[in-house]
């Protein structure tokens, strides 16, 4: 709440005496700006030191009454006494001379340290800042004091809103947790959870009047037979959120609709449009059954939902999700079909709009406001809408020209479960949310997020691939471009980040790397296929073994001759010591490595796998698609020539391909491999049926088709593969009649 007059800010002001058992003067502690993140407007640096080695007097505002209890609590933690009397003094006041809700004042004098803000939001941002100032010994003991330097800082944020999502559907995650990173937001200078609670996978929120939701809905059989699942009871719900107001952190719900809601439908069929049983999915991916547009109860029943969402969360904003909600069931569906002639919509899109502005009414007759994924735009914009941009910036744009609110959190750059070779750090802290041709519509950018979603991350996974991307991204929305683009910033932010490291290990934070720890290299030497593991980052180092015909040790940096197929497993090290985190690189030193090889097709570019030769890299790939070396191509053959420069004997040929259909990622048809001693006549070789490869399959890996030649094949100078595509999604799929892709990864031929 700002405050609309000094008199009365300083006369509501309460002296509370809070003493620190400080040590001897020499020696103290020293801290400082140096590793301030995010980087704040201005530091102006005076002489001399603010010095506790007494007591410490703190001075409150009256109605800090839960952010006195966040900073006495912090005090405890750290071993600080407290104790009424007098001793040098931190003073939170507030003051109509600084502008903005979180905008505040920090002075360092000899004496005293003053935090002024116009508002308890901006005294608490302030508050962060000077504990971020002080040694990182506080976090865990600061018996023995501190020392400050004197110094003036003023500070505002340049986005209003600076988020993290954070996915309890897929993998759950209690509440100690949830708080901790409630803590960490706070400690960046953000100031919203966007909680997402209901997904195809789990619902996670406890609703009294719809006790199924949470009795089936929250739980899912494992492909092994465990049982995954939890749920947060509404008195989780109210502890968390008074959690993170007492430390000015916004807590956004997400309730999915109409997709992405298979464990609602789980635990109440009739909400779906066939009123078929379902089973809470295990895979992931997107869904064809959602929510039936056209069936009131189905309506009735988010209502209800809705009005305990309002109930248990204060802020002002609900997320509705609205993506990647297939129409297929709609297509088919009388009671859609009906809405849709009734409401006099041209299409299931606009039916889409339809239902969300339906519910978008329902929660502003509550005083909430909406946000949805950009896909919510397909059919026009919701009227009231708020639009969260993922798919790269385009949604932003249409979404500020329709005169929208938006929130970016594009996949290129905030997609935090990503792994660190789609988006690093640097990458991160190049995002820009405020360009130019956003700048200027009737909309605007609101802020941005960091969004983690957890298909492949349980809880015990999640902060290392949080940090320390969001602390870049923190300092992008805190500080915005303007800073985060100048020329040297990132060089500073890595100085600062080091300081900040040492404050995440004393908190705990099991953080991770900044880049991929290696890369491999393969070349041709001698004849021979040589590998080389690199070592990449700042002060990332390896050690393991080469796992093939024979097991040799490898560190990084050094070269060795990789004979037919097996790994090579690294250990990382980081900062000087060893991690016990592996990395693992499939390879194959095969006859036909390196070998001049044409192709029929030209690769996707997203898919390349190094390049036209990439298919005789001697790398394979690995059970994750996005690794790097897999080669893939949609809705078209994929073929390719080897010439092994003389006649051989052929003994064995080898792919591997992959298979996840919830990516439209399908095996292929069938692989054909033929020889030939002068390239125009051609011999088969061996051919591989993969089967009924249409059928409904929920695995995602890598699948080897290897054959072993046929006797009495004639020797072959060139060899080609052609591995047919499988077709279109079949009728079953989300996507039924749209081109698969084919994905495959090394052409693996062995002589006699």
């Amino acid at each position: 709440m700002k405050r609309p007059r000094i008199s009365f800010v300083f006369s509501a002001l309460v002296v509370m005496g809070v003493l620190v058992s400080c040590g001897p003067a020499d020696g103290l502690p020293k801290g400082g700006p140096s590793g301030l993140i995010p980087a704040p407007q201005s530091v102006a640096l005076g002489s001399g030191h603010f010095e506790c080695s007494g007591s410490l007097k703190v001075v409150w505002p009256a109605d800090w009454a839960s952010e006195q209890e966040v900073i006495t609590g912090w005090c405890e933690q750290a071993n600080i006494a407290l104790d009424p009397h007098a001793g040098p003094t931190f003073r939170f006041a507030y003051s109509e001379s600084i502008r903005g809700d979180e905008a505040y004042r920090l002075v360092v004098s000899r004496e005293e340290v003053t935090v002024e803000a116009a508002t308890a939001e901006g005294l608490f941002r302030g508050w962060i800042t000077l504990r971020k100032m002080m040694p990182v010994e506080c976090e865990s003991g600061c018996s023995q004091g501190f020392s400050l330097p004197v110094l003036t800082l003023n500070d505002a944020p340049v986005l209003e809103h600076r988020g993290l999502l954070l996915d309890g559907c897929r993998h759950f995650q209690d509440v100690a947790f949830v708080k901790k990173q409630i803590d960490l937001l706070a400690l960046h200078g953000m100031n919203v959870l966007h909680w997402h609670l209901t997904e195809d996978q789990g619902w996670r929120m406890e609703v009294e009047a719809l006790p199924k939701l949470t009795q089936i809905g929250a739980w899912r059989t494992e492909a092994d037979g465990s049982q995954h699942g939890g749920f947060y009871s509404k008195q989780d719900i109210r502890e968390v959120v008074a959690y993170a107001q007492a430390r000015h952190i916004e807590v956004i719900p997400e309730i999915e609709m109409p997709g992405h809601s298979s464990a609602a439908i789980a635990a109440y069929p009739s909400l779906g449009c066939t009123g078929l049983p379902l089973e809470v999915p295990a895979r992931w991916g997107v869904f064809k059954d959602i929510y039936c547009a056209g069936n009131d109860s189905t309506l009735a029943f988010l209502e209800v939902v809705l009005d305990e969402v309002v109930a248990l969360f204060p802020g002002p904003r609900i997320h509705i999700g609205g993506d990647e909600a297939p129409k297929v069931r709609w297509t088919s569906c009388p009671k859609c079909q009906r809405r849709i002639q009734e409401e006099g919509l041209a299409n299931e899109e606009e039916l889409q709009r339809w239902f969300i502005e339906r519910m978008g009414r329902y929660l502003a007759s509550k005083g909430k406001t909406i946000i949805g994924w950009d896909e919510i735009l397909e059919g026009g914009l919701p009227e009231g809408a708020a639009v969260q941009s993922w798919r790269g910036m385009g949604g932003a744009a249409e979404a500020v020209h329709l005169g929208a609110d938006v929130i970016v959190s594009p996949t290129s750059h905030c997609y935090l479960d990503y792994p660190l070779r789609s988006t690093d750090l640097e990458e991160a802290y190049s995002f820009n949310p405020l360009p130019d041709s956003l700048t200027h519509g009737p909309g605007r950018i609101l802020g941005g997020e960091g969004n983690m979603w957890t298909e492949h991350a349980p809880q015990p996974e999640v902060e290392s691939k949080v940090y320390p991307r969001l602390t870049a991204l923190a300092e992008v929305y805190w500080s915005g471009p303007g800073h985060t683009s100048k020329e040297g910033a990132y060089v500073d932010f890595l100085e600062r980040l080091d300081h900040h490291y040492q404050r995440m290990d004393a908190l705990g934070v099991q953080y991770g790397l900044e880049s991929p720890p290696f890369s491999l290299e393969t070349k041709e030497a001698d004849g021979d296929v040589q590998a080389q593991v690199v070592a990449l980052g700042r002060g990332v180092e390896g050690r393991g073994r080469w796992d093939g015909l024979v097991t040799d040790s490898v560190a990084a940096g050094e070269p060795f001759v990789v004979e037919g197929p097996g790994w090579i497993r690294m250990e990382v090290g980081r900062r000087g010591q060893w991690t016990g985190q592996q990395v693992a690189f499939p390879v194959d030193g095969h006859d036909g490595a390196f070998q001049p090889l044409a192709l029929s097709y030209v690769p996707s570019p997203w898919y390349t796998g190094g390049g036209d030769g990439a298919l005789v890299d001697g790398k394979l790939g690995t059970a994750d698609f996005r690794d790097g070396a897999w080669q893939a191509q949609q809705g078209v053959d994929m073929s390719a020539t080897l010439d092994l420069g003389r006649p051989e004997k052929i003994a064995e040929v080898a792919v591997g391909t992959y298979l996840y259909q919830d990516a439209w990622i399908f095996l292929p048809a069938s692989v054909l491999w033929e020889g030939s001693v002068d390239g125009v006549q051609w011999e088969s070789l061996a051919r591989i049926a993969v089967g009924e490869v249409l059928a409904r399959d929920d695995r995602q890996e890598r699948i080897p088709l290897s054959a072993i030649v046929r006797p009495g094949s004639l020797p072959a100078r060139y060899v080609r593969m052609t591995a047919v595509n499988a077709g279109v999604c079949p009728d079953w799929h989300a996507a039924a009649g749209s081109e698969s892709w084919l994905f495959l990864d090394e052409m693996v031929v062995r002589t006699e």
